[in-house]
C-alpha cells in the first residue's frame, strides 16, 4: 500500500514515517513544499497525479493559532480550501483521505469528553478554518475520514513538551493555566492509530468512510499539571526543571480564545479500529526521555 503524508516536517507526519518505516506492507512517502504547497492550491494536483496514492493522509494544517486571528484568509486557505482540493485529487486517484482535524471545533463549555456528535461551535479563526475543512474533504470526497486530536507533542518540532523543557533551562519558575483541560496527546501514539486505520481497510475495505472519530491520549489534565508532569519526568532523569505555578486563563491573556475543556471521547475509535493510545503519563515519559537524551 502506497500511503502519501502530506506536511513532511510536521511532527505528525514524522511519526508516521517513523512507525511506518516498520510496517513492510506500507511504502511511505511524504510530501511538502514547494512540491506539495497548500497555500498554492495550484500544486495539489499535479503532486497527487505524480505520486500515484492508495491512501492519502493529510497532517499538513496552519496551525498558528493566535497569528490565525490575523492571517484568516491564510489560514482558510490552507486549512479549508486546499483540504478540499486535496481531497477532490485523492478521489479523482482512486484513493481515500484520512484529514486530521483538531479539538478547536467546540467552543469547550461542554461539562465531559465530547463525542463526535457534540455541537460545534469553534471561538477562533483557527477553530473555524478547521471545521471548514472538515467540510470541504466530506464534499469533495466521499471516501474520507476525519479524525479529530488534540493537544499533540513529540520528540520533533514545536509543541508544549519541548516548550517547557526549554523554557526550563532559563528560568526558575513559570506560571502555566490551570484552567483548561485536555487529553495530551503523543502524536508516535496517534501515528500508532492512524496506521490501524489501514490494517483495518485490509480486512474491512472502507471502513469508517464517511466518518469523524476522535483520537486522543487516554486521560485528561490541565495545562498546569501537564507541565508538572513534563518537568518531574525530565528532573529524574538529569533534565532541566522548574517549579511551576499554577494561574487561571484571565492571567494569561491570547489573542485567540482557548476551550476551557478539549477532552475528547475517543470510544467510538477504539471500537471501530480496536485502538486505545497509552495513558498520557506513561508518553509523556518516553517523549521526554528522548528528548533530555537528544535522541530526536
Amino acid at each position: 500500500m502506497r500511503l502519501l503524508i502530506t506536511g513532511r516536517e510536521g511532527q505528525l507526519a514524522r511519526c508516521l514515517a517513523e512507525i511506518g518505516a516498520a510496517d513492510r506492507s506500507l511504502t511511505v512517502q511524504t510530501l511538502a513544499r514547494p512540491e506539495l504547497d497548500l497555500g498554492r492550491i495550484e500544486t495539489i494536483r499535479p503532486a497527487i497525479r505524480s505520486a500515484a496514492p492508495d491512501v492519502i493522509l493529510n497532517a499538513a494544517a496552519y496551525t498558528a493559532v493566535d497569528q490565525a486571528e490575523d492571517e484568516p484568509e491564510i489560514a482558510f486557505r490552507v486549512n479549508a480550501e486546499a483540504a478540499g482540493e486535496l481531497a477532490a485529487a485523492a478521489r479523482e486517484a482512486g484513493a481515500p483521505i484520512i484529514h486530521i482535524s483538531t479539538d478547536y471545533v467546540f467552543d469547550g463549555r461542554g461539562e465531559g469528553p465530547y463525542p463526535e456528535t457534540a455541537a460545534t461551535n469553534p471561538l477562533g479563526v483557527y477553530g473555524r478554518s478547521k471545521l471548514a475543512g472538515e467540510r470541504e474533504v466530506a464534499a469533495a470526497n466521499p471516501d474520507h475520514l476525519i479524525v479529530r486530536t488534540a493537544w499533540v507533542y513529540s520528540p520533533f518540532g514545536r509543541n508544549f513538551v519541548k516548550t517547557m523543557l526549554n523554557l526550563a533551562r532559563e528560568r526558575d519558575r513559570l506560571s502555566v493555566v490551570d484552567d483548561q483541560w485536555g487529553n495530551p496527546s503523543s502524536a508516535l501514539d496517534l501515528a500508532e492509530g492512524l496506521l490501524s486505520i489501514l490494517r483495518r481497510w485490509r480486512d474491512r475495505p472502507g471502513h469508517g468512510f464517511g466518518e469523524i472519530y476522535h483520537l486522543a491520549g487516554s486521560g485528561s489534565t490541565s495545562w498546569c499539571r501537564f507541565a508538572a508532569a513534563i518537568l518531574d519526568c525530565s528532573s529524574r532523569l538529569g533534565g532541566p526543571t522548574a517549579e511551576v505555578q499554577p494561574i487561571a486563563t484571565r492571567d494569561w491573556p491570547t489573542k485567540a480564545p482557548r476551550p476551557a475543556n478539549s477532552r475528547l471521547d475517543c470510544s467510538k475509535f477504539a471500537g471501530d479500529f480496536g485502538y486505545v493510545a497509552p495513558e498520557w503519563t506513561l508518553s509523556t515519559a518516553e517523549t521526554v526521555r528522548r528528548l533530555v537524551a537528544g535522541v530526536g
